[in-house]
């Protein structure tokens, strides 16, 4: 699988609430299957599902101890996904540095001042009109 398509996968898988809930709950420590799935109310062939979702996108580890079935998390797969997220923080950290930096240097070369109460009258010498009623009168009423 090319690298675009395993971040495709995994932010596929994180924009689901349900699997977003399991990979918290994972960050904790190892649970079992049903201690994951309890607090979602819905089957476990349904939740399954979403457990497989997440396997498939390297986000969660299933391993079998016996009868019970444990997921971990296997941190790869998420670690991927925040390193292609931090290029982008800084894009956007540099960017707002920049525009803080330009308002900056506005305010210094032409201070603000707040608008006096004249200045912000329209002009115009009519009186503003009152807002409308929220609702009419009554209407008919069906008699049974």
């Amino acid at each position: 699988m090319t690298d675009d398509a395993a971040l495709d996968q995994v932010f596929w898988a994180l924009s689901d609430a349900t699997r977003r809930s399991v990979v918290d709950r994972l960050t904790h420590g190892p649970a079992s299957v049903s201690e994951l799935a309890q607090p979602h109310g819905m089957s476990l062939p349904g939740f399954m599902k979403h457990l497989r979702v997440l396997e498939d996108a390297g986000l969660v580890v299933r391993e079998k101890e016996g009868r019970t079935v444990r997921c971990e998390l296997a941190p790869g797969a998420l670690e991927d996904a925040a390193m292609w997220l931090a290029r982008y923080e800084r894009f956007w950290t540099e960017r707002l540095d920049a525009l803080g930096r330009y308002l900056y240097h506005q305010e210094e070369v032409q201070p603000w001042t707040a608008p006096s109460a004249k200045s912000r009258s329209s002009g115009s010498r009519a009186a503003t009109p009152s807002p409308p009623k929220k609702s009419g009168a009554r209407g008919p009423t069906r008699r049974r």
